[in-house]
């Protein structure tokens, strides 16, 4: 029985390393994957003539908050990464139309797959100056990106819930 327990321990310690070496940020990237999808999802379904429409007039468009989305995706991810955004123009106060924001969209979540891509745990754990200049490990800010998209999302729900467009995450399958 001794034997059994060390030799299965060595493996486990052997086999650590290569199991899952980044499965912190490989984590991630699967909460951004899904948030990308409902999003994009969203852009596609709601027509163009509801990317102009507010529930008040002190509220962003629906378009705004699309493009607010794809501003903040840039913005949030270069800052995990430590780059400069490749991003210099507000989305959200430029793009008007569908198509414009859709594209806008799926370069800016482009852009932070290649940042997850490129992350690993290790990277990951590192810090880096965020919000206020308080010190966040890498990873955390990629987790804000996530709830930054879904609290959006839920705006973009509420939205097309006031036009009876049901969203994509409660459509049926």
């Amino acid at each position: 029985m001794k034997t059994v327990f060390v030799a299965t321990a060595l493996t486990v310690f052997v086999l650590t390393p290569t199991l899952g070496a980044s499965q912190v940020v490989e984590s991630l990237a699967g909460i951004h994957s899904m948030t990308v999808g409902a999003i994009t999802a969203t852009a596609d379904q709601v027509p163009e003539n509801l990317y102009s429409f507010r529930p008040t007039d002190d509220v962003r468009t629906l378009g705004q908050i699309l493009g607010h989305i794809a501003d903040g995706n840039y913005s949030i991810c270069s800052a995990a990464s430590g780059q400069d955004s490749p991003n210099s123009d507000s989305i959200e106060q430029t793009k008007t139309s569908k198509a414009d924001i859709q594209q806008a969209l799926a370069a800016a979540f482009a852009y932070c797959q290649g940042i997850y891509e490129t992350m690993s745990d290790a990277t990951g754990a590192e810090t880096t100056p965020y919000l206020g200049g308080q010190p966040f490990a890498r990873s955390a800010i990629l987790a804000f990106n996530s709830t930054h998209n879904y609290e959006h999302y839920g705006n973009l729900v509420t939205y097309m819930r006031i036009n009876n467009i049901v969203p994509p995450t409660s459509a049926p399958q």
